[in-house]
């Protein structure tokens, strides 16, 4: 059991991603600080904005798996196959459903002006423009190097 704790542990293909959202998201929140004036804890668990962090962590992932097994590895394919779906959903329908949100935010806006809405807005922030899941990847993919690298 002991082992298998340690191993846990030491399992960089586990804790380098997972590291690389915390990461990010921890950027993100002290991005929002500097620009607001205020620190605001809520940052650290939304989705949306530059970069994301879902795109390093799936990227770190690949990258890690890649390193540790190689390019040709079933193992790499099936991360590099996650990665994708993982992008593709953050850049297609989580974008198209915050500007959805958005949409429809404005319409309940202008339907009920100068009455109470006793509806919650809904969260338009739901998704990731191109350039910030590339750069979230790129974060991932170069993150995963350096400590790889550091790491020996």
């Amino acid at each position: 059991m002991a082992a298998s704790i340690s191993a846990l542990w030491s399992n960089l293909a586990l804790w380098l991603p997972i590291s690389a959202a915390l990461g990010v998201q921890f950027y993100k929140y002290l991005w929002e600080w500097r620009h607001t004036g205020a620190p605001d804890v809520q940052v650290l668990f939304r989705t949306g904005g530059m970069p994301s962090s879902h795109s390093a962590m799936v990227t770190s992932l690949a990258t890690v798996l890649a390193v540790q097994h190689g390019l040709g590895s079933p193992l790499f394919a099936v991360a590099v196959i996650a990665a994708l779906v993982v992008m593709y959903d953050a850049r297609g329908v989580r974008h198209q459903s915050g500007q959805h949100a958005r949409i429809l935010n404005q319409i309940l806006r202008e339907l009920f002006s100068g009455q109470p809405i006793s509806e919650q807005e809904l969260k338009e922030l739901l998704g990731h423009t191109p350039t910030e899941v590339i750069v979230g990847s790129i974060v991932g993919i170069s993150y995963s190097l350096l400590i790889l690298y550091l790491v020996g």
